[in-house]
C-alpha cells in the first residue's frame, strides 16, 4: 500500500467553500462583517483551504444540502460542530463563536456589551441569555453561540487529520449513501469494510470443546496459552455502518485494497474493501454517513404538526427546560407516575435511568448546563467516581468540573499555559491516556489545581462539545413537542423509539397498564425471577412508563382499527384527537409485510367477514385469533352467518 494520501478532488473546491462561506455569514451578520466573525472565519478558511481540507467541507456541503433540501435535518456528531466555517457552509448547526445577539432583520450583532461578556465568562450558551429587542430597529435579536474553540476540530496548526461525522436518519441513510456516487461517479466509492476477529470467550469454547471432543485433558494454564494464539484471529468480514471510502478518478482500487462482497455473499449488490478500513483510513478519504433515530424523529413531527423544527421552536422554552428539573410541565405529579422525579422520559439522551440520576444530581438550569450533563454521560471514567464526587463534596460545581474535551484546552489557556501544550493534554486526556509527569509541574506552576490534575488522570474517554451542543439541540426540540404537541409526540415516540410492546395493556388504560408494570418489576427485583426476566421485559416496562405517563396527562390509545390503523405508525384519531390508534405492527407476530396487506385489501372496500378478511389479507388465523380476542373484529360475521343473511 502507498504511503501517501490520496484524496479526492472536487474543481474549484476551494473558491465554492470561500464563496458559501461568506455568503452565508454576510446574510446573517451583514456586510461589513463583525471584527471577530471576520477574523474568526478568515483564520479556519486560511487553514481548511491550505491543509487540502476544502474538499472534505464541500462533499459534506454537498450530502447535507440534499438531505435538508429531500426533507430530513441532519445532525452533526464529533468535533466538526468546532467549526465556524462548518456551520457557515451548512454542514452542522452548531455556531461556535462566543454567545452573541444578531438582529435577523438589520443585521446589527452585540459580542461585547457587559451582559454578553457576563455569559461569556461563565461559559455560557447564547441561548442562555435573556430575550432581548434589537437597540436599533427594535427587532426580535436572535441568540446564538456555544463558544467552542476551532483548534479541537484541526489543531493550532491545522495539522489535525479532521474527521466529519454526520448523523442522517436512518430512512435517508441509503439514499445519502447514494447520492456519494452521483458527486464522485460510478466505480468511485465503497463501503468501507470490516473484519470481525475471533473473541476471547469463543475462542475458549472453541479451544475447550476441541480437547472435550478428543478425550484429551489438559491443564487451564494450557489451555489458556492456546486461547491467546486464536483470539484476534479473522471469523468473518462485514461492513462499517457507515462508512464509504472515496476513490480519486484516475487511480485504481487494487492499488490499495481488493475488493469483496461482505461475508461471501454473493448475492448482494453491496462491494465493500477486502481490508478492515483502518488499514487503508490514511491513504483514502472515508466518510462516516451514519444512521440515526433523532432526524426520523424530527421529520416525523414536522410532517404530523407542520412546524419548521429549526425556525418554530425555541431552544430557551423555560417549560421545556423543567422536563429536566420537576413534571410541573407536563400535570402530573412524580407520585401519579410511581416516582419518577422528571419529565424527560422519551426524550433522547437524557430519558434512561443514568441520565436522569445525573440530572437530579446535577440540577441544571440552562441550555449549556444540558451541554455539560451530555458530554459527562458520554464520557468514561468522567461522571461516577470523578466529577459527581467533586461536586458532592462541594470541591466545585457543574460549571467548573471537566465536561467536554475542550474544557480542559480552554481552562488550560485560562490559566495561560502555552498554546501547543494546552491542546497536547486535551487530546491526551481525551483518549485515556493520562498526563505525562513532565506536564503536571507546568500545569502546577500556573495555578492548576490539584483536584483538576487528579480528574484529568481518571478520564478514559471525553466526549468533544460540539458533539453534545448537537445532541442537546435535537433534544429540546424533541422535549418541545412532548410539552407542546404531547399527541403527535406520543405518536411519534411509540412509533420510532420503542422495542417492545404490550399493545393489549395500553389499550385497557391506566390501571391495566399500573398492573403490568409492577408485574414486571416485582421479577426484576424478585431473587428467584430475577434470571428469568428478558431483554423484552425491560423495554416493555420501558414502554409502559411512557403510556402510564400519556394516559396521566389525559392521552390515551383507541383499539386497533381494521379500517383506519396504519401499517408501522401510531396517529392521532381525527374524530377523537385525544385519543391514539395503534398500528398492526405494535402486535406481536404482526410484521410489516402482513400489516400492508390489510392496508392495500381496506381500499377495495371493508371486510365483510373473518374469512373475507383472512381471504384478502395474509393474515394467519393464529393473527385472527388474536385480533379476535383484542375486539378488533367485533361487527364481522361468520361466512356461513353470511351467506344465511
Amino acid at each position: 500500500i502507498p504511503d501517501e494520501t490520496f484524496p479526492p478532488k472536487i474543481e474549484g473546491a476551494d473558491e465554492q467553500l470561500r464563496q458559501i462561506c461568506m455568503d452565508k455569514a454576510h446574510s446573517i451578520y451583514g456586510d461589513p462583517l463583525p471584527p471577530l466573525v471576520q477574523e474568526r472565519l478568515e483564520t479556519e478558511l486560511n487553514s481548511i483551504i491550505s491543509n487540502g481540507y476544502a474538499v472534505l467541507y464541500i462533499i459534506a456541503q454537498k450530502l447535507v444540502w440534499k438531505s435538508v433540501a429531500d426533507g430530513y435535518l441532519v445532525g452533526s456528531r464529533g468535533s466538526v460542530g468546532s467549526s465556524f466555517a462548518a456551520n457557515m457552509a451548512g454542514i452542522t448547526e452548531v455556531n461556535s463563536l462566543p454567545p452573541h445577539y444578531v438582529c435577523p432583520n438589520c443585521k446589527y450583532s452585540d459580542f461585547d456589551s457587559e451582559l454578553v461578556k457576563s455569559f461569556a465568562m461563565e461559559e455560557a450558551s447564547g441561548c442562555d441569555m435573556p430575550d432581548m429587542n434589537c437597540p436599533k430597529c427594535g427587532t426580535l435579536m436572535h441568540k446564538d453561540g456555544h463558544d467552542i474553540p476551532f483548534q479541537t476540530f484541526l489543531g493550532f496548526e491545522g495539522d489535525k487529520e479532521p474527521d466529519i461525522d454526520l448523523n442522517f436518519s436512518g430512512e435517508y441513510q441509503s439514499k445519502a449513501h447514494d447520492y456519494t456516487e452521483v458527486i464522485f461517479g460510478k466505480g468511485q466509492t465503497f463501503r468501507a469494510g470490516t473484519i470481525g476477529t475471533l473473541a476471547d470467550k469463543t475462542a475458549f469454547g472453541f479451544v475447550k470443546r476441541y480437547y472435550e471432543e478428543r478425550g484429551i485433558h489438559k491443564r487451564n494454564c494450557e489451555i489458556d496459552r492456546i486461547v491467546q494464539g486464536c483470539v484476534g484471529v479473522r471469523r468473518t468480514t462485514g461492513q462499517h455502518p457507515g462508512g464509504i471510502v472515496v476513490l480519486p478518478i484516475g487511480e485504481e482500487i487494487y492499488s490499495f485494497t481488493p475488493v469483496q462482497r461482505p461475508a461471501n455473499d454473493m448475492t448482494t449488490s453491496t462491494v465493500t474493501t477486502h481490508f478492515d478500513y483502518h488499514s487503508i483510513d490514511h491513504n483514502l478519504l472515508k466518510l462516516d454517513i451514519l444512521g440515526h433515530q433523532d432526524p426520523t424523529m424530527i421529520r416525523m413531527l414536522q410532517d404530523l404538526t407542520g412546524l419548521d423544527p429549526v425556525n418554530d421552536i425555541p431552544l430557551d422554552s423555560p417549560e421545556v427546560m423543567s422536563l429536566f428539573q420537576n413534571t410541573s410541565a407536563l400535570g402530573i405529579t412524580p407520585d401519579d407516575i410511581g416516582g419518577c422525579k422528571l419529565g424527560a422520559l422519551g426524550i433522547p439522551e437524557f430519558g434512561t435511568d443514568f441520565a436522569m440520576q445525573m440530572l437530579l444530581d446535577a440540577k441544571p438550569k440552562y441550555f449549556s448546563d444540558l451541554v455539560r450533563i451530555a458530554g459527562l454521560a458520554h464520557g468514561t471514567d468522567v461522571w461516577l467516581g470523578n466529577a459527581k464526587d467533586l461536586i458532592d463534596d462541594g470541591i466545585c460545581t457543574l460549571k467548573s468540573v471537566i465536561g467536554c474535551r475542550d474544557d480542559i484546552m480552554v481552562y488550560l489557556l485560562h490559566k495561560g499555559l502555552r498554546p501547543k501544550l494546552a491542546f497536547t493534554i486535551m487530546e491526551s486526556v481525551r483518549k485515556g491516556k493520562g498526563l505525562k509527569d513532565e506536564w503536571i509541574p507546568e500545569m502546577k506552576e500556573n495555578g492548576v489545581e490539584d483536584w483538576y490534575i487528579e480528574s484529568c488522570k481518571k478520564i478514559k474517554y471525553m466526549f468533544p462539545k460540539a458533539h453534545a451542543v448537537a445532541y442537546v439541540m435535537m433534544a429540546i426540540r424533541i422535549a418541545w413537542f412532548k410539552v407542546h404537541e404531547p399527541q403527535y409526540y406520543y405518536c411519534m415516540f411509540f412509533s420510532i423509539r420503542c422495542d417492545a410492546y404490550d399493545i393489549e395493556t395500553m389499550i385497557k388504560g391506566e390501571q391495566s397498564i399500573r398492573k403490568k408494570m409492577q408485574e414486571i418489576d416485582f421479577k426484576l427485583h424478585d431473587n428467584a425471577q430475577k434470571k428469568d426476566v428478558t431483554k423484552k421485559d425491560k423495554d416493555t416496562y420501558n414502554t409502559l412508563e411512557l403510556a402510564l405517563e400519556m394516559t396521566l396527562r389525559g392521552y390515551y390509545f383507541a383499539n386497533i382499527d381494521l379500517m383506519r390503523s396504519a401499517s408501522r405508525d401510531f396517529i392521532v384519531d381525527p374524530e377523537r384527537p385525544n385519543y391514539i390508534i395503534p398500528p398492526f405492527t405494535s402486535i406481536d407476530g404482526l410484521g410489516e409485510s402482513v400489516a400492508d396487506t390489510v392496508v392495500e385489501a381496506r381500499k377495495n372496500g371493508a371486510f365483510l367477514s373473518k374469512e373475507d378478511l383472512q381471504r384478502r389479507t395474509a393474515l394467519s388465523g393464529t393473527l385472527i385469533k388474536k385480533l379476535e380476542s383484542m375486539g378488533v373484529l367485533e361487527g364481522l360475521q361468520e361466512e356461513n352467518q353470511m351467506s344465511l343473511f
